[in-house]
């Protein structure tokens, strides 16, 4: 059953063959044997860093289904997904992952396109983003500073007492 989503994936990892700026990240989302989501990543031809193929598949398995929660769904990707889409995974409650290449197969299929153009080159690898985001505020390379803190704790507060009332 496993091949059977996984080569749907691939199905869809091949579009990218003739979509100008996509990539053959490819996923499907599978709920009580059905496919409910795919996803193709088109980072490059929508100038959307969050188009991956992985955050594509649930954005669309949500929307199918009317809910945040794909609780009881599983993910089927033609790569090993970096931080940003492990996170959407938690954040929507996919139970199970698999993956056909893992990042090391990833980051030299990236360079090999990178070497040809440079459009294809990577602000951060997913190593280096794994190792970032795992790391306190403070720690990272990219400067960060609170900013109105007590006006916008206001504003939350006021929206916690609307959705209370």
């Amino acid at each position: 059953m496993h091949e059977t989503y996984m080569r749907r994936a691939l199905e869809i990892a091949r579009e990218a063959l003739d979509e100008p700026g996509a990539l053959p990240y490819a996923a499907v989302v599978v709920k009580d044997g059905r496919i409910v989501g795919e996803g193709l990543n088109r980072a490059n031809g929508r100038y959307d860093p969050t188009s991956h193929g992985e955050v594509e598949a649930i954005r669309d398995a949500c929307a199918k289904l009317g809910t945040l929660d794909l609780s009881g769904c599983d993910l089927y990707t033609t790569a090993e997904p970096c931080s940003m889409c492990v996170a959407t995974m938690y954040l929507s409650g996919i139970e199970r992952l698999y993956y056909a290449l893992a990042v090391p197969d990833s980051a030299a299929f990236m360079a090999r396109l990178a070497a040809r153009d440079p459009k294809w080159q990577r602000r951060i690898s997913a190593a280096d983003l794994r190792r970032e985001v795992s790391l306190p505020m403070h720690q990272r390379q990219m400067p960060a500073e609170p900013v109105l803190r007590d006006e916008t704790s206001a504003v939350f507060e006021e929206f916690a007492r609307k959705v209370e009332a």
